[in-house]
């Protein structure tokens, strides 16, 4: 099982990065997929979930600016990040949870995005 994370990088405040995690020997379809992110000093958070049949949820503060996608036949999650923010700045992991249980038991390396000012 495995979880592999790309797209992250260096981008200017008001810019745009897309976040893609592919997954392997798991049954995709199965799994509600989130993206977590975790900046220095600061407990990791949940950014963006989503279900198989494509229910989201967000946090607050990335509302409105990134949106999490999915495709099923690819076995690959999306995080679209727009308008990013200094405050975005943090290594971004995807995770991945059995349909009937809460817990993330699967995760992917993290990527790094960093945002200036």
């Amino acid at each position: 099982v495995q979880l592999q994370a790309s797209g992250g990088g260096l981008v200017q405040a008001g810019g745009s990065l897309r976040l893609s995690c592919a997954a392997s020997g798991l049954k995709f379809s199965m799994y509600v997929m989130g993206w977590f992110r975790q900046a220095p000093g600061k407990q990791r958070e949940l950014v963006a979930g989503i279900r198989s049949e494509g229910t989201t949820n967000y946090v607050d503060s990335v509302k409105g600016r990134f949106t999490v996608s999915r495709d099923n036949d690819k076995n690959t999650v999306y995080l679209q990040m727009n308008n990013l923010k200094p405050e975005d700045t943090a290594v971004y992991y995807c995770a991945a949870r059995y349909v009937t249980t809460s817990r993330y038991s699967v995760w992917g390396q993290g990527t790094q995005v960093t945002v200036s000012s």
